[in-house]
């Protein structure tokens, strides 16, 4: 261990206002050191930074109900428009055209005018196109609503990874994603009775209004309550300095971080984050879309044991997302160095998510819903982790929604592709065998990705510039 020891400045109360000179040893670990070593700075007074990943959560949460509710309903919209099993997977797979596309855009834009701004545009939007939805008397005009849906949502998951990078250090930001990540099993469970009941008493049409309501209910609080640490009234001086630091902090233009938008794609680190991410999505994905046609079609559930049942894999997900989160988190705060701590839980729910692959070989209902939620849970123990890259790897804070773009782009072609190719199978072989066992091969390949491909999770560092030709 090499030590080095200087003086720094440091503001005491005591001195009533005088400064004072403080020693301070930095402890600089050797290059062969295993651990890094997290300074051991006491919990806050104040506990605001829980409140700003709350409103995350919650907005998460309709986010998913909303994108959810054609999954739900798609059985009487099929019925009701006359749909084959081919428009109704276009149909499903609609939202996620426009929703992975505008990632790219949504991370700029969040990056420029902030989370508190963006979050409002993003959720006024979404909530009208979802209510829209219950206007539409034909396959184009549904098409059409879902199309704008996707674009109203995408800015969603990118804020999400850019509050969380602005109000939370190093040692808590996979627990604190792990939080608002619940959103989406949470929206996706409370999606089935809600909507399930919605339909039985006033039918599909009226689901989409009241669920696209719920968006304007939140607006309001949001609007009230976000402000970035160093504008929020209500943060004590302890709890702003306990989120800068276990860092270094991120900084805005910092000198020599010279990486353009455009430049993130140079980095092996950025495209193996899109192709693992990519491969989480096309299993979960399986649950916001097909999953309740999969109960009634192959396991023959009526719509009130859809609507109960059917929420089991989402809630047992949601605990599986907090224990990720926090596993992740207690493996860095031990010492351990944050590329393993991410890598554990990242490498490790993947390969179990392909439980889902099994299901199509036992004949209990109770057996498949079980080996569902194990894939569920698992995929969820991942994600916590997946959604604490882009601030772990972002070379400034000014890439954080970036990165959170881009890597959530790729991730959700993988919901076309899903619920295309589930329309597909299931128009030519009349069964969910074939996408389910390709699913579980998809969650062996998401564990590739963030074992191989992905190297040291760490700060991107400035690429030489090209030598043109």
């Amino acid at each position: 261990m090499r030590f080095i020891n200087f003086t720094q400045p440091a503001h005491s109360k005591l001195a009533a206002g005088g400064r004072v000179w403080l020693p301070l040893v930095i402890v600089t670990p050797s290059p062969d050191t295993k651990k890094e070593a997290l300074p051991g700075i006491p919990k806050p007074q104040g506990n605001l930074r829980w409140l700003m990943v709350f409103m995350a959560f919650s907005a998460t949460a309709i986010n998913y109900i909303d994108r959810a509710n054609l999954g739900v309903a798609a059985p009487y919209i099929a019925k009701d428009l006359n749909l084959s099993p081919e428009a109704t997977g276009a149909l499903l797979g609609a939202f996620f055209w426009t929703y992975a596309a505008f990632q790219l855009p949504s991370g700029w834009f969040i990056d420029k005018v902030g989370a508190r701004i963006a979050y409002a545009f993003a959720v006024v939007w979404w909530s009208l196109f979802t209510a829209s939805a219950a206007l539409a008397n034909g396959f184009a005009a549904l098409f059409g609503s879902r199309l704008l849906l996707g674009v109203g949502e995408a800015p969603a998951y990118p804020t999400n990874a850019k509050i969380v990078s602005e109000w939370f250090p190093k040692r808590e930001r996979a627990f604190a994603t792990s939080i608002f990540d619940s959103g989406n099993r949470v929206g996706t469970a409370l999606s089935l009775p809600i909507v399930s009941a919605i339909i039985a008493q006033f039918g599909w049409r009226m689901s989409f209004v009241i669920t696209g309501a719920l968006g304007f209910l939140w607006l309001g609080f949001w609007l009230w309550l976000y402000r970035s640490p160093s504008k929020h009234p209500w943060i004590t001086p302890e709890e702003r300095a306990y989120i800068e630091s276990d860092t270094p902090p991120l900084q805005a233009n910092a000198d020599g971080a010279k990486v353009r938008w455009r430049d993130l794609f140079r980095y092996r680190t950025i495209w193996g984050m899109m192709l693992g991410f990519f491969c989480l999505n096309f299993v979960i994905y399986f649950f916001s879309t097909w999953f309740p046609t999969y109960l009634i079609q192959a396991r023959g559930f009526d719509l009130k044991k859809m609507g109960l049942i059917g929420m089991i894999p989402a809630l047992v997900a949601v605990f599986g997302g907090y224990l990720g989160g926090y596993v992740s988190d207690r493996l860095v705060r031990s010492g351990m160095r944050l590329s393993l701590a991410r890598k554990i839980p990242l490498v490790g729910g993947m390969f179990l998510s392909s439980s889902i692959g099994l299901s199509v070989l036992v004949e209990s209902t109770a057996a498949a819903i079980a080996l569902m939620s194990l894939s569920y849970a698992s995929l969820a123990f991942a994600a916590a982790s997946i959604w604490s890259l882009p601030a772990d790897v972002a070379p400034t804070k000014d890439h954080v929604g970036s990165i959170g773009g881009i890597q959530n782009f790729a991730s959700n072609l993988a919901g076309i592709c899903i619920s295309t190719f589930v329309g597909v199978m299931l128009a030519k072989t009349g069964g969910f065998v074939v996408p389910l066992v390709v699913a579980g091969c998809f969650s062996l390949l998401g564990a590739f990705a963030y074992l191989v491909i992905v190297p040291e999770i760490k700060p991107l560092e400035a690429l030489p510039e090209k030598t043109p030709r």
